[in-house]
């Protein structure tokens, strides 16, 4: 059935298509009828993949990863949809309108997303005051909701470390868990905040507001699949000391080996971080290298080309707890939360 509406809606451009289906998504779920039937569809529950981590329960192991729901609007019909955590954002201090569009590219060929999208968001404050609305309106609600933390592209390298401040400190209450995003490469000169020093002071400056709090909350620092050994095995070493709580590996790649997409297309695009397939094999690789490293010491949620509950398998098996999906959910439509949660289960 989605193979056939995919088919229409890929006639449309990407960035259309997406506020499009998920607002055609809100407007259903207003009418409990057709709640009742979605939450019936997707939804796989099974005790054997809640898991209890950070002090929070997540009742299965399959989230969405940031940049699908950057301003938080769609928290209750991604909870339909079985997810067991969404992150938001990546979220700013001041509100954004990001690159120039068109700035979100298929290549269907390859299944494959290429984005540069520059952290479009309705900035901190606004967002804030939508998380506050939904927790009061949901008090039951058991889906964790993470907050993807960057820095406005304004903000020069050196003052980094005050927007992500601001960040943490604007929705510490209303989210379960952190992660920092340094690792974009929609932003110039984001990445090199991955440089050991200058992360550094990004994740103390966190972590000592973080301890002074009565219940601080997990801190997770987001990485590329870019990064050489020397680089990784630095993140290894700074995770360790400033006690964070995870990674999520991998955000997109800017490179473009092996793609079947035709080149002139390809070009034709140009910059942007590629997600999807092609990503699968490099992520498993980092993960699997990290979660040596670290002696499974810091825990690692894995993204990076998860279509099936065998890419999540595989996931798993060399050192993930838990999985993100993005680009697999455009490709595989809605029951892929199902789909991945009734393979695992049945591990």
């Amino acid at each position: 059935m989605y193979s056939i509406l995919r088919c229409f809606l890929f006639c449309f451009p990407p960035e259309t298509v997406h506020y499009f289906s998920m607002n055609s998504l809100k407007f259903l779920c207003r009418i409990n009828f057709f709640k009742k039937i979605i939450a019936k569809k997707f939804q796989y529950t099974h005790p054997s993949l809640e898991k209890k981590i950070w002090n929070l329960t997540f009742k299965n192991p399959v989230g969405l990863g940031a940049g699908f729901d950057k301003n938080a609007k769609y928290l209750s019909e991604l909870q339909l949809l079985g997810f067991g955590f969404v992150e938001i954002g990546t979220i700013t201090p001041l509100p954004q309108a990001g690159n120039n569009k068109p700035r979100l590219f298929r290549l269907m060929k390859d299944k494959a997303i290429i984005n540069r999208m520059g952290f479009n968001n309705d900035g901190v404050q606004a967002i804030k005051y939508r998380l506050i609305e939904w927790r009061k309106n949901n008090s039951t609600s058991n889906l964790i909701i993470g907050g993807n933390i960057g820095k406005n592209k304004i903000t020069p390298n050196e003052d980094a470390w005050k927007d992500y401040e601001i960040c943490f400190n604007e929705l510490f209450d209303y989210v379960d868990y952190f992660v920092v995003n340094v690792s974009s490469p929609n932003t110039p000169g984001l990445r090199a905040l991955q440089e050991k020093d200058a992360l550094k002071k990004i994740l103390e400056n966190l972590q000592n507001i973080n301890q002074q709090k009565k219940y601080p909350k997990p801190l997770l620092l987001k990485i590329a699949p870019d990064l050489t050994k020397e680089q990784l095995d630095d993140i290894v070493e700074l995770s360790i000391k400033t006690k964070l709580n995870g990674l999520v590996a991998t955000n997109t790649t800017i490179e473009r080996n092996k793609l079947q997409t035709d080149k002139n297309k390809i070009e034709k695009i140009g910059s942007g971080g590629l997600s999807g397939k092609p990503l699968t094999k490099k992520s498993t690789e980092i993960i699997q290298y990290l979660a040596k490293q670290l002696n499974n010491q810091i825990p690692i949620i894995a993204s990076g080309g998860i279509f099936s509950a065998i890419d999540a398998k595989e996931k798993l098996n060399v050192g993930a707890i838990f999985v993100q999906v993005w680009t697999g959910f455009i490709y595989e439509g809605p029951s892929i939360v199902k789909n991945i949660c009734r393979g695992l289960k049945n591990e």
